[in-house]
């Protein structure tokens, strides 16, 4: 009986002993993973946040870091390593760059907006020679759905097809809606608008609402070219629901290239005073103040890369020619208007807004609108497009209407509150 119980407890100490080791070995393995995972992520902020000459903490929580122009993440792209920075286009719409003839909007606005500026100003500039840059913080990469995805569209049907259906009832394309107005069947060599700005509610944090200008070239399947800048309200890529500048490119439809803002290389900054994703301010407000923004994306004839204006003086830099295809001669359609994402989390549409959250109908103060939407033909002058159409999903949910007349050019009002009575 002593043999039989000294047996037992030798197999009871001998099954807590594999315990413990197979417990421990987990704990170790998780340890290890978990370990691997924080060095994983320091080594892409650290390929992200180049080091500051210079830091600046924003009132909103970022911090901009200001970096030598020479080591911003564009020069990360192999293409880019010897490259000399172009520090001033050759030709701007209307004539020679050197010759001053910048587009210019009127200084003193007799039409109820006014111009805006980036929070972090309020506590310092960058110096000379060197670019703002928000910091990527480990909270943004760690609200990614992986690493590798952060800063990027992981949804690649975001582009608005107006060939694929006629306003209204046509559904979500993959989950996004748009109300837009567009030009196609040209060649255009660039775009420019003047965008309201305001602070749309998002339901879902997976969700977003957006403003923008795009310029598109081949086709949407798998080798669409898209140049893309405007406002956008993104908690899953900002962490808050501010409305911040951005700008998007991708030369294969979304698929490996391209990226938001300096997130990856691309993009040539030259400008020291607008830091890309930064938080506009101050804001649009219903029955307010109106408040909006200038963007103009041309062609440098000469050089061929595709330049970007923010406002009347901030010449913010370009994106090289060679990192398009169908780009590297002409853009195909522009299209000016609102994006947002249809998650349809409870079944239901989304009550995330588009624009002000208010359909066209309600007009100026209320509803938002582009105006003087213009664009860069071949001989790089600015002109009214012509034969301007509009498209949106669900005119329900969120609509568009133009308009034309003397102090606004061409225009439009567009975007909706999202699920509504006529919009479950």
């Amino acid at each position: 009986m002593d043999n039989v119980k000294m047996k037992m407890f030798c197999l009871s100490l001998l099954f807590m002993v594999l315990l413990f080791c197979d417990t421990d070995a987990a704990e170790v393995k998780q340890g290890m993973s978990l370990s691997s995972q924080k060095f994983e992520i320091q080594k892409h902020l650290n390929r992200l946040n180049k080091p500051a000459v210079k830091s600046i903490k924003s009132p909103d929580g970022d911090t901009i870091d200001c970096v030598h122009i020479s080591h911003q993440p564009a020069f990360d792209h192999p293409l880019l390593k010897n490259h000399t920075v172009q520090m001033m286009p050759n030709y701007h719409p209307e004539g020679l760059f050197r010759d001053g003839k910048m587009s210019t909007a009127a200084k003193n606005k007799n039409d109820g907006s006014k111009s805006i500026n980036q929070l972090w100003h309020l506590n310092g500039k960058c110096p000379e020679g060197t670019i703002p840059i928000r910091r990527t913080k480990k909270d943004d990469i760690l609200r990614a759905s992986n690493m590798r995805s952060y800063g990027k569209k992981t949804n690649f049907s975001t582009i608005p097809k107006p060939e694929s259906g006629r306003p209204g009832g046509v559904g979500n394309q993959n989950g996004h809606q748009h109300a837009i107005a567009y030009v196609e069947g040209d060649k255009y060599y660039g775009a420019k608008a003047t965008i309201n700005v305001w602070e749309p509610k998002i339901q879902q944090p997976n969700e977003f609402s957006l403003s923008q200008i795009w310029l598109l070239a081949g086709s949407f399947d798998s080798d669409l070219n898209s140049i893309e800048a405007g406002w956008q309200v993104s908690p899953d890529l900002y962490g808050d629901n501010n409305a911040r500048l951005f700008t998007y490119w991708t030369s294969d439809a979304y698929q490996a290239t391209g990226c938001y803002n300096l997130l990856c290389s691309g993009f040539i900054q030259i400008n020291n005073e607008i830091a890309m994703g930064a938080t506009i301010s101050p804001l649009s407000s219903y029955h307010g103040s109106q408040y909006d923004i200038s963007i103009l994306v041309w062609k440098d004839p000469k050089e061929g890369n595709w330049w970007m204006q923010f406002g009347n003086d901030y010449v913010l830099g370009y994106w090289p020619g060679f990192l398009f295809s169908y780009l590297t001669d002409s853009a195909s359609m522009i299209e000016w208007g609102g994006e947002v994402v249809n998650s349809e989390s409870d079944g239901l549409h989304t009550t995330t807004q588009m624009g002000s959250g208010h359909f066209p109908d309600e007009g100026f103060g209320k509803s938002s609108y582009f105006r003087n939407i213009q664009v860069v033909d071949e001989s790089n002058n600015l002109r009214a497009p012509q034969d301007l159409g509009t498209y949106t999903e669900d005119n329900n949910c969120y609509d568009v209407q133009l308009g034309k007349n003397n102090d606004w050019g061409n225009y439009f009002y567009y975007g909706g509150p999202g699920r509504n009575a006529n919009c479950p």
